[in-house]
């Protein structure tokens, strides 16, 4: 037999269904859950289990389930009423059963508050009505956010700067909400590919920097008072410009630092895979590119990434001239690449000798005489 614990949980599983109708303005339709488990064939513990589901129920209590009998004819026990359905007749009844008269009320005042402030956030209440409830405590705040965005969808400020009267950490504690309900809010305003916080809706934040140096003191001199090496966020990389000729793109810093002089020529520091970051720099394709990386399979997955954002990349003293002449025995790191890399047929060649032989030769061991004797070439 069906125990007024069970009924409980199962009553409890259809609460959020009840505030999805609550949302959607329907009306109070009779919860029921099926009673009619076999029952116990001990006659003892089939009257205390009997006699338990009643004292639980609204004739009893006042409120709460209506039990639903239909005389069945047992073997032990002969005929007997045996509880078949277990019904919610009213919200009331229902919400006071499973403790949730209070709670269903500030949902009631939240989605009043939401919906008055946003209408167009009507189909997420609905379907999100465990999210209201988890929010409970915040949804001014969450509101108040909102309606900043609303009046002000491209902001070009920190966080922080935003003039909102909350806590100055809300907003970074909350940016999962928030991201939902902004993303309804102002959909038309958002940059939809992206998927960091800041970027996503129009806000600065503490951006990568890129390091790069003047090759040419000329340069420098008529440019910045002859400082020549400098780390500037990458959004203001896009737009600086620099009236060179060439652009020198290298892994690893050391080989930044120490690069020879070179005529209207910067060299800038990749990073590794962070060549990435200069994907939108859209004043590089106008420039001859040159990346030089360490001579291993990781090397060339580089180049060939800086590649694909920029068509014109040669590799520099990445050929089977420079290893032959330099490498020490030194061991790579194992790779397995799948996608097909924007290689040069030599290229290609090298990355399959350089990967199937797992060798690396470390651009750094390259002496700097041969480096400026080749740039020069």
């Amino acid at each position: 037999m069906i125990t007024p614990t069970e009924i409980r949980k199962k009553a409890g599983n259809k609460y959020l269904a009840f505030l999805r109708a609550l949302v959607e303005g329907r009306g109070f339709d009779s919860i029921v859950i099926a009673g009619n488990k076999k029952p116990n064939d001990d006659t003892v513990q089939f009257e205390k289990e009997l006699t338990e589901l009643i004292a639980c129920s609204k004739e009893k209590r006042g409120y709460g389930y209506s039990i639903e009998y239909q005389k069945v004819k047992t073997r032990r026990h002969g005929a007997q009423d045996i509880p078949v359905s277990i019904a919610f007749q009213t919200e009331h009844d229902y919400l006071k059963f499973i403790g949730k008269e209070q709670e269903t009320a500030g949902f009631r005042k939240d989605v009043e508050k939401i919906l008055s402030a946003f209408p167009a956030l009507a189909e997420w209440v609905s379907k999100f009505p465990n999210k209201v409830l988890d929010n409970h405590k915040i949804w001014c705040d969450l509101l108040k956010v909102c309606t900043y965005f609303k009046n002000n969808p491209k902001p070009q400020l920190y966080i922080r700067e935003l003039p909102i009267q909350i806590d100055t950490k809300f907003i970074e504690r909350n940016k999962g909400i928030i991201k939902e309900l902004l993303d309804i809010i102002i959909a038309e305003s958002i940059n939809t590919d992206d998927t960091r916080f800041e970027t996503r809706f129009n806000l600065r934040y503490d951006e990568p920097l890129v390091r790069f140096r003047f090759l040419d003191k000329t340069l420098s001199q008529a440019l910045f008072s002859g400082i020549d090496d400098m780390s500037i966020p990458i959004s203001q990389f896009r737009k600086i410009e620099i009236p060179v000729e060439t652009v020198y793109v290298v892994e690893n810093k050391m080989s930044m630092l120490t690069f020879p002089p070179k005529h209207k020529s910067i060299v800038v520091w990749g990073h590794g895979f962070g060549v990435n970051i200069l994907k939108d720099v859209t004043w590089l394709r106008s420039k001859k590119i040159h990346y030089w990386g360490d001579l291993d399979a990781q090397g060339f997955q580089i180049l060939s990434e800086l590649r694909s954002h920029f068509c014109q990349v040669e590799s520099f003293l990445m050929d089977r001239e420079s290893f032959d002449r330099f490498y020490e025995s030194e061991v790579g790191t194992e790779t397995n690449v799948e996608k097909v890399l924007c290689l040069t047929p030599e290229e290609r060649e090298m990355f399959n000798f350089l990967k199937e032989g797992n060798y690396r030769l470390e651009q750094e061991k390259i002496p700097l005489e041969y480096v400026a004797d080749k740039i020069q070439n």
